[in-house]
């Protein structure tokens, strides 16, 4: 079963102008790609107009709703109890969002029933397998 796991959340834009703003956004789980999540923004908060979609490691997310995680382009860490603030960083500079936690682990949640953790490696092969199985490799 290759279920696609999409969770709308609304996240709090944290922006140099005044006041953060809400945005809606989408988390992305596919098991075919068992070790990544992404997120998805709408064109409106882009720089050039176009949607923006970010990848990252599901164990990233998982350890940031805890404790301060990653050190590379995106970056995750709790924001006292109900809150978790994401950083994502590139050329242009760093955006910053907020997320209800509790959002963020029913989310999880969802992509741990699908591909429970520590398993994810057998299911990156699966797809290759079943093709061999079925002749079509």
């Amino acid at each position: 079963m290759n279920t696609v796991i999409d969770h709308a959340v609304q996240v709090r834009l944290i922006a140099t102008t005044p006041g953060p703003y809400g945005v809606p956004a989408v988390l992305h789980y596919q098991p075919a790609d068992p070790l990544a999540v992404r997120m998805s923004f709408p064109p409106e908060i882009s720089l050039d107009g176009s949607a923006v979609d970010w990848a990252f490691a599901r164990e990233l997310l998982a350890e940031g709703v805890r404790a301060p995680a990653g050190r590379g382009d995106v970056r995750v860490r709790p924001c006292g109890p109900d809150r978790t603030v994401m950083e994502f960083h590139a050329d242009e500079g760093i955006a910053m969002v907020q997320l209800n936690t509790v959002d963020v682990r029913r989310f999880l949640d969802r992509s741990y029933e699908a591909v429970p953790a520590g398993s994810e490696l057998a299911h990156l092969g699966m797809d290759r397998g079943l093709a061999e199985l079925f002749g079509a490799a």
